[in-house]
């Protein structure tokens, strides 16, 4: 089975859906995905993907929104809280822009993010070396493209990974692999590899050590090495360390790119709001195909990212939440059955319960109104797991706890 499809029992409506029984299905002739049955048309780039794996969670929706004090949607991961005052004041104040906004960056965004690696993560870059991004999924899905992959390369990535990996990939034309060992796979052919600490979806964190070698091999080999850090402030019993740290990379970020979000740290997934930085050369290669590309950020997102960047008070008061309602979310998990032994940072839990595979798992919670992701979507090693999202409000995470006591 491809990297993001979704299986699971064969059920009924209402019930989560399987692999022969997805619902906004049709019966018919059997035809390759991007065609038509009834008009030959050329296959476009939806040809080359899965299912999107978030469709699989419609028919458990449905069930949870039914149950009667409402759904706990803990699945996706959008974040629920406010927008920080402090962005939306410098977003107002940005708000006539009628020219095209630079593809490269405010000077004012780019020293914020370089101010903000080096005073919370120790990394220090030269602010042209950093690059705005419209969103870090647009980033992480067109990167293999922007790098030139195609057919007869490889991009690795972690075996269980959030599926952006694997789709970018395909959108170029090259073959994704699931590699948790990079020194153990054979590097002919790779031309990119992803790293994701700490991960989604599991909360795990590669030290230092790992790091180190994971770039000694990237670069023995001439490999790109991408290390997605969108949750690098977000250690719990772990202190997450960036690829571009003087402990991971001896102090070169040569053929090193980071990748950043402000999607959780500052509530701003409804901006589309990252970027990446590290190797310069990499970076002014990525700039200049961006340009002709016509991607940029919007002037007040530009403007509302670099207030974000240069306020910690915020982020910390943000982080605290997701503190307390993981304090609270996660015994109630174990108490009903799911453990987490895994997760020491990050977003999620990643829980399992020893007889339930993940989609009887989804089932289970959502006929108690809570929808979480099931573990297949990140690869065939999540099985036996379901991701639990933090991004909920604290009464639905009361909500939650309540309805898992009922299940314990």
């Amino acid at each position: 089975m491809a990297r993001g499809m979704v299986s699971g029992p064969a059920t009924a409506r209402g019930m989560v859906s399987g692999p022969a029984t997805a619902r906004g299905m049709v019966s018919g002739p059997a035809t390759a995905r991007g065609m038509v049955s009834s008009t030959r048309r050329p296959a476009t780039l939806a040809a080359r993907l899965p299912a999107f794996p978030w469709d699989s969670l419609a028919p458990a929706a449905e069930l949870a929104r039914a149950h009667p004090g409402g759904i706990v949607d803990l699945s996706v991961g959008t974040p629920v809280d406010p927008v920080p005052d402090v962005v939306r004041a410098a977003l107002r104040a940005a708000d006539n822009s009628p020219g095209y906004p630079m593809t490269a960056g405010t000077a004012a965004l780019r020293e914020a993010a370089a101010g903000w690696l080096a005073r919370r993560h120790g990394v220090h870059v030269d602010p042209a070396a950093v690059l705005p991004v419209i969103g870090t999924k647009e980033f992480i899905a067109w990167l293999p493209t922007l790098l030139g992959c195609g057919p007869g390369d490889l991009v690795a990535h972690p075996e269980l990974a959030y599926p952006t990996y694997d789709a970018g990939a395909r959108l170029a034309g090259a073959t994704p692999v699931g590699a948790d060992d990079l020194a153990a796979l054979d590097p002919a052919g790779v031309r990119l590899a992803w790293l994701n600490s700490p991960s989604n979806p599991t909360g795990e964190v590669l030290a230092a050590g790992p790091l180190r070698q994971a770039v000694g091999w990237a670069r023995e080999h001439g490999v790109v090495l991408a290390s997605d850090e969108c949750y690098l402030e977000l250690g719990w019993e772990a202190t997450p360390v960036s690829v571009l740290h003087p402990d991971a990379c001896a102090g070169s970020h040569e053929g090193l790119l980071a990748v950043h979000s402000l999607s959780k740290r500052s509530n701003l997934a409804g901006y589309r709001a990252g970027f990446v930085t590290g190797d310069p050369a990499l970076v002014a290669d990525l700039l200049e195909v961006r340009k002709h590309a016509g991607l940029m950020m919007p002037a007040p997102v530009q403007a509302a990212m670099a207030a974000a960047l240069a306020d910690d008070a915020h982020a910390a008061a943000q982080r605290a939440r997701y503190a307390a309602r993981r304090a609270r979310l996660r015994p109630a998990l174990e108490a009903a059955g799911w453990a987490d032994d895994r997760s020491v940072a990050g977003l999620y839990l990643w829980a399992a319960h020893p007889d339930l595979d993940c989609w009887q798992s989804v089932q289970r919670l959502a006929e108690a109104g809570i929808l979480v992701a099931p573990g297949e979507i990140y690869g065939p090693a999540g099985l036996r797991h379901v991701r639990v999202a933090l991004t909920a409000t604290d009464e639905r995470i009361d909500a939650a706890v309540t309805r898992l006591a009922n299940l314990a």
